[in-house]
């Protein structure tokens, strides 16, 4: 009959005992097939591959007893099991998250239809797996990890998901978020630290009046807990003399990505449009400042968005085209489009036409007013950064406004018990070291 067929996939940077255990009880089933998830399915799934998909099965390949590997491209194993048809297929007993079940009923599902069977294996818990594992996050938290990882993600998934945060904790929420729709799993990509939510969260008018040391130590809270590629909002970027120093500190954080907007003046934010008074810079103005931030840039990892203000200011597509090419001209890195409208026709527009001058440089948009679109339709229309600017500063402060209300008409805390989250899962978001 031959020996029975044993797959088992590895979504690892690093192997470790527990690894060599999962292998060593499938080598006792039959002929061991060993997936690598790809690097895609990787970020969607469990952490940022610190090595290359390449990477990854060299260093499988290395592994004593393996029949082949393969690529596992998809995070559920539909593709593999009716390619591979294994009589076995070897997992680790880790099922505990939401996450994991579906892809442990995925897999039973399928080798139910034709008798194969599913071993768990119990998951390796000692000192060292546990320092392993803790030594790969510490790793994607340092600068020069981070720093690159925007880059690489915007070759590896169709949109950047990426949401605003504002400390350490809204930092944990983009972190650790994951949603299962069906048998698809999602997380966030990106984090943005906007000046608007910044600024709020301080207490202060959003008119660049928190100071760059202060931004910082927001930048260095959310770095401290987590291990995503982070954009920040520059504002105007403020003096080039000054803005060359932003640069150069953010970069040296490991920042993946500034976003500087083409107004001059005290800043006022942006959908205000034109019932306040709010000034373009010029072209030339604005583009030297963009040249000078990348003369000073060390790596080529960081990134110099231009976020464009033509549509704001209802100076019209062309304006916003014309500045579009002189800033990518300039050097910048991407294009932010912004718009004040309802409906997005007027950022799908301006899309289209960059795109059919320009196929490659990165396109962002945050529709915070055109909030009916989805992600597919922007990614249909080149665009490859989404950010949503503001919404978790927004949806705190109405539930804590609400709760205060409420102890002080009730003169205690039981009325509001339900609509708070129990105290230990806060914590359990925090990880000690």
């Amino acid at each position: 009959m031959g020996a029975k067929k044993v797959y088992t996939c590895f979504c690892t940077d690093v192997i470790h005992e527990g690894h060599l255990r999962i292998l060593e009880e499938a080598r006792k089933l039959g002929s061991v097939t060993v997936g690598v998830l790809c690097d895609e399915q990787s970020l969607r799934y469990n952490r940022f591959p610190t090595k290359t998909t390449a990477e990854r099965v060299a260093m499988v390949e290395a592994l004593p007893g393996i029949e082949r590997v393969v690529v596992q491209n998809e995070i559920l194993y539909d593709e593999i099991i009716r390619d591979l048809h294994p009589d076995y297929v070897v997992h680790g007993d880790n099922w505990g998250s939401a996450s994991m079940q579906v892809i442990k009923k995925n897999i039973e599902s399928l080798l139910q239809e034709y008798g194969g069977e599913l071993v768990s294996v119990p998951y390796t818990r000692n000192d060292q797996v546990t320092r392993i594992d803790r030594q790969l996050d510490d790793k994607l938290m340092m600068p020069e990890f981070r720093r690159a990882r925007l880059k690489r993600i915007l070759g590896l998934v169709p949109i950047v998901k990426t949401i605003e945060v504002h400390s350490g904790l809204t930092g944990l929420i983009a972190e650790k978020t994951m949603v299962i729709e069906g048998e698809a799993i999602d997380q966030y990509d990106a984090m943005w630290i906007s000046s608007l939510c910044d600024s709020t969260n301080k207490g202060k008018p959003d008119i660049e009046l928190v100071d760059m040391s202060s931004r910082f130590r927001t930048i260095e809270d959310v770095m401290e807990v987590t291990t995503k590629p982070i954009i920040f909002d520059g504002d105007t970027g403020g003096l080039t003399e000054h803005f060359v120093y932003t640069v150069r500190s953010l970069e040296r954080m490991g920042v993946s990505a500034v976003i500087i907007e083409d107004k001059t003046g005290l800043k006022k934010n942006s959908l205000f449009g034109t019932e306040v008074e709010q000034t373009q810079d010029s072209i030339e103005n604005f583009c030297e400042k963009i040249a000078a931030g990348k003369r000073v840039q060390v790596s080529d990892d960081f990134m110099i968005i231009a976020r464009i203000e033509s549509l704001i200011l209802e100076k019209g597509q062309e304006d916003a085209l014309s500045r579009a090419r002189a800033y990518v001209k300039a050097g910048a890195d991407g294009i932010m489009i912004h718009s004040r409208k309802k409906e997005p026709d007027e950022i799908l527009a301006f899309c289209d036409a960059f795109r059919e001058e320009d196929k490659s440089t990165p396109l962002v948009v945050v529709p915070s007013s055109f909030n009916t679109v989805t992600e597919v339709e922007l990614a249909e229309h080149g665009v490859n950064i989404v950010i949503y600017a503001n919404q978790l500063l927004r949806a705190a402060f109405p539930a804590m406004q609400e709760v205060a209300r409420s102890i002080l008409l009730h003169h205690r805390a039981h009325e509001v018990d339900a609509q708070l989250l129990p105290i230990k899962e806060v914590i359990s978001l925090i990880k000690e070291i």
